[in-house]
């Protein structure tokens, strides 16, 4: 039996911002604040998040007010 695993998409720190319409700037001042979503740094110094971090740093930022 074949069991299906998702794959998890990992995002550049471009791909982010542009998604959530940040500049770079915002997203590292973000980071230092530890108001950033979960990121990993990969070798080459870059960092990566993955698609099921940022949907919870959305899902955790919900404004439930009526």
């Amino acid at each position: 039996m074949k069991t299906s695993r998702r794959r998890t998409e990992w995002l550049t720190v471009a791909e982010v911002c542009a998604e959530i319409k940040i500049s770079r700037s915002t997203f590292y001042e973000w980071r230092a604040k530890g108001l950033a979503p979960e990121s990993v740094k990969v070798p080459n110094g870059g960092l990566r998040i993955s698609r099921d971090a940022l949907d919870a740093w959305w899902d955790a930022r919900k404004d439930n007010a009526a």
